[in-house]
């Protein structure tokens, strides 16, 4: 269906031309119609689909411009996607003079928010909370209220929502229209159906609609102790301009963060721990490619809404199905192609079935980019830059320089060698495969694959970062940083992997150090040793609480 069948205002028209839509959603195109006949509305459908669409335009048709009254409410989950629906709406109105909206949440000063509401606001999108708090307070009216929409319902009683949502829904006027979306369809949601809609239309998108042929899933079989240099590798082989990763637990976003940076790689993380100026500038830098690489959590990922990204990579396998989905369609967005890769190690095995079942679709495995390919990748990468520059900038005070340097007897062929090397580090081809051996045996301590386990006598209480490791090795013993392995932090200890060939070099450098007051010890870990596995598991469950979303 066509936008312009479905009998529009100009100015909507008008801004649907400009946002260079042709046709309807699935969802749009049966939502709108029944939205625009004031029917209540349940509407089965996955981030991505142009739900916003589908509810802001028969809202935007409702609205009476001449009254400054609130007269649609709109919940949402986080005040990412708060942010987010209202920038969407806004596109609609882009021709409307006197309608205005308001986004208020939790995280941002609510004195702010109450000298806005006091302007007046036609639509107010926020968080539960933040909404409850300004109708207890007074300061949204809700008495020309004829619209209210929960987006993504499930993601709200997930996160606890529950209360808020049914005090905010009774204390709107009955007879206003209940529009209400989600990805799936709990108990909870069908109570709350029932209870606060009056005889809604249920509408569902096959989830068969719901991935997408423009982008390619991938998944590589990984040992877990191998993740992060094989996502290194990943990043480096695909050249993308902007990658997304995903990690299950706020700290281990700030761990990938500090190894990513320690690397040279210019990255920043977003979770649900940084205020609302932090994230909003976080995203803003990603969205202009300052930042080429974005490291998030499920619910903060939520307010990003950027049609660009070019590579998402799931560094965590998640544990709800739902959000795998959600994962990958950060990118392929608005017909472009995108790629997801899953980094899949032995204890994920279990969950890459359950997903591939969920899509109902086989993700194919990829290989482990090798050194030679990597390397031959930055090559390339550097080169087609270098093209760029030399057919588009002017360079002639920078050949008198380099003319200078000739003339002292500077070889030519070393100084490009050598500006080479100031852009890029090769990898030496020399390295043993990362590839897991169908046989795999999990060797428990000692030496592996060319690297030694050691046991530092700092961790998380000493407020150390897996960076400052890096910086404590590197620094006083000249190793190489990228030669530093897997960095694993505990509560007093922290375990570090170190080329064979550096580890007395390294000991030595390290012994009596201080950091923050306490004195270094760097030893190979011996007996930690046999019973590592067992006890790492359970440090895990105790450091790396489920909740920490």
């Amino acid at each position: 269906m066509k936008f312009s069948e479905l009998n529009l205002s100009t100015k909507l028209m008008d801004a649907i031309d400009d946002l260079g839509f042709i046709g309807a959603t699935e969802i749009q195109y049966k939502a709108i119609p029944l939205l625009l006949e004031g029917k209540d509305f349940i509407g089965q459908s996955q981030t991505g689909s142009g739900k916003t669409i589908a509810f802001g335009i028969p809202i935007i048709e409702k609205l009476d411009p001449s009254l400054n009254k609130t007269q649609a409410i709109i919940l949402c989950p986080t005040r990412e996607l708060a942010v987010q629906v209202k920038n969407e709406i806004d596109k609609l109105l882009v021709h409307y003079r006197n309608i205005r909206t308001l986004a208020v949440y939790g995280g941002d000063p609510i004195s702010n928010q109450i000298r806005n509401l006091r302007r007046g606001a036609h639509i107010i999108i926020g968080t539960p909370g933040r909404v409850l708090d300004h109708i207890n307070r007074g300061t949204v009216k809700l008495g020309n209220v004829n619209t209210f929409v929960l987006d993504e319902a499930d993601e709200m009683l997930n996160m606890g929502f529950r209360e808020d949502i049914e005090l905010v829904a009774s204390k709107i006027p009955e007879d206003k229209q209940m529009v209400l979306f989600s990805a799936t369809m709990p108990k909870s949601i069908v109570q709350i159906a029932k209870v606060h809609q009056k005889n809604p239309v249920h509408v569902t998108i096959k989830r068969e609609s719901l991935t997408t042929e423009t982008i390619e899933q991938m998944y590589v079989s990984v040992q877990s102790k191998h993740k992060f240099e094989v996502l290194t590798r990943l990043i480096d082989s695909n050249e993308a301009k902007l990658n997304l990763i995903f990690c299950n637990t706020k700290r281990k976003v700030d761990e990938l963060n500090d190894m990513l940076q320690s690397r040279g790689y210019k990255c920043d993380k977003l979770h649900g721990d940084l205020n609302q100026t932090l994230r909003l500038s976080v995203l803003s830098k990603f969205n202009r490619g300052v930042v080429k690489i974005l490291i998030a959590t499920d619910v903060a990922a939520r307010g990003i809404d950027i049609n660009d990204i070019d590579v998402v990579y799931n560094y965590d396998l998640p544990d709800n199905e739902e959000y795998y989905v959600h994962r990958i369609g950060r990118t392929g967005r608005a017909g472009r192609k995108g790629k997801t890769f899953c980094l899949v190690g032995r204890s994920e095995q279990r969950k890459l079935h359950n997903i591939e079942r969920y899509i109902k679709l086989k993700i194919k495995q990829a290989p482990i980019p090798s050194v030679e390919a990597v390397n031959k990748s930055k090559i390339n990468s550097f080169y087609n830059n270098l093209i760029e520059k030399l057919e588009s900038d002017k360079l002639d005070d920078y050949t008198k320089i380099i003319d200078e340097w000739i003339e002292k007897g500077v070889d030519l062929k070393t100084l490009s060698a050598a500006l080479l090397k100031t852009q890029f580090v090769l990898q030496d081809p020399k390295q043993k495969s990362l590839e897991v051996p169908a046989n795999e045996r999990r060797r428990l301590s000692g030496s592996k694959n060319g690297m030694t386990r050691m046991h530092i006598n700092i961790g998380r209480k000493h407020k150390v970062r897996v960076v400052d490791i890096i910086d404590i090795v590197s620094k006083n013993s000249n190793i190489p940083r990228s030669a530093i392995g897997t960095i694993d932090l505990f509560d007093k200890y922290s375990f570090v992997e170190i080329p064979d060939r550096h580890t007395k070099k390294a000991i030595q450098a390290v012994e009596q150090k201080n950091f923050n007051g306490k004195k270094l010890s760097l030893e190979v870990s011996s007996s930690v040793k046999r019973t590592y596995s067992r006890d790492r598991k359970q440090t895990t469950r105790r450091t790396y609480p489920k909740t920490n979303k």
